[in-house]
């Protein structure tokens, strides 16, 4: 099959003949129809994921069609048209069963610890567990992000974050998970502020329900967010993973709020400095929020199939798969469009 690979961490990718992939008892094959271009598959590029080996297959969010399943997997057959957390949980143990599969400790991820999606066919272990049923009023563009990015931000505003009616949320950082999040918080009736150094993606956040937009460039920018939410944010989702957007979202919390963490901090960002004498005196809450399991999922999507949600204008550009080592370097810059990147094979 092809596959977009490469044997050195930062060397530019390239898309090269590899074997068709397995499949172990418990899994599924999956035809990939589409695949997301997600900043987490940057960060297994240059190495910032350690349970990344060489040579290897990045992409972890898809959607595609099951192509075969193992002899023990009992609820899908061939031709359903899915997509899997990009967290592929075991299913069995005590964390699982508690139903919290995202933070599964015996946990697979494609894409990272597993060849990925960047590729015409992808395994997902687990089958039984791990895969989603996606309905036909989703098209493969906007169902391709469902399982990372749109997923992972709702989970983020809504399960995580509490966030309720007429609250102050602050998104820093608009790539696809926090224009994601943003989607999700205005669809429960919050007030949203969009930061961000791009003026396009600023822009789209604007037509997304952003009330209002701040420009990180400028000198006055935490001003901004305490006149633009009334004193202070009652919800702050970080969604780029800097450690400096760590310490002003935990600064731009009012008594009682809530910062959630979705972006991944890596390199210099790894261990941000936190405030915690602020946390302890304002009751602060300081939130992970890690993908979303499987049978969490039906309810985004009735939502989405209801209306109540629209993933679709996120969606800034398709590609095709030799396109890819292009796209996944220029996420070394500043994007220049807005929007998200999908695949389509």
């Amino acid at each position: 099959m092809r596959a977009v690979t490469f044997d050195t961490f930062s060397a530019m990718p390239a898309v090269t003949e590899v074997p068709d992939p397995e499949c172990p008892a418990h899994a599924a094959v999956v035809r990939v129809v589409a695949t997301g271009v997600c900043r987490s598959d940057w960060h297994a590029w240059h190495g910032h994921d350690d349970t990344v080996s060489l040579p290897h297959v990045p992409g972890h969010e898809f959607v595609g069609v099951v192509e075969r399943v193992g002899e023990d997997v009992r609820q899908w057959q061939s031709d359903a048209r899915v997509t899997a957390p990009f967290v592929n949980a075991c299913g069995t143990c005590p964390t699982c069963v508690a139903g919290r599969q995202s933070i599964c400790p015996d946990q697979t991820q494609p894409g990272f610890d597993r060849p990925g999606s960047f590729a015409e066919y992808v395994v997902v272990h687990h089958a039984d567990t791990n895969l989603v049923a996606v309905p036909d009023a989703v098209d493969d563009a906007t169902a391709a992000g469902l399982g990372c990015r749109f997923a992972t931000a709702y989970r983020a505003v809504v399960d995580r974050a509490r966030t309720a009616p007429g609250e102050h949320v602050v998104v820093f950082g608009c790539g696809g998970v926090g224009l994601s999040a943003i989607v999700v918080a205005v669809s429960r009736g919050a007030r949203v502020v969009a930061v961000d150094v791009s003026a396009e993606a600023l822009a789209l956040a604007a037509t997304l329900g952003a009330t209002t937009t701040v420009d990180a460039h400028h000198d006055d920018v935490d001003e901004r967010i305490r006149t633009a939410t009334d004193g202070g944010a009652h919800v702050v989702v970080e969604a780029l993973g800097r450690a400096a957007l760590v310490r002003q979202g935990i600064a731009a919390l009012r008594p009682g709020g809530r910062h959630v963490q979705v972006g991944l901090l890596a390199g210099e960002d790894a261990t941000p400095q936190v405030d915690l004498g602020r946390v302890i005196g304002l009751e602060l809450e300081l939130l992970g929020s890690h993908g979303m399991s499987a049978h969490e999922y039906p309810a985004m999507l009735a939502e989405i199939a209801a209306g109540r949600l629209d993933p679709a204008p996120l969606v800034g550009r398709t590609i095709g798969l030799e396109e890819v080592p292009v796209a996944l370097a220029a996420m070394d810059r500043p994007a220049t469009a807005a929007g998200t990147t999908v695949v389509v094979l």
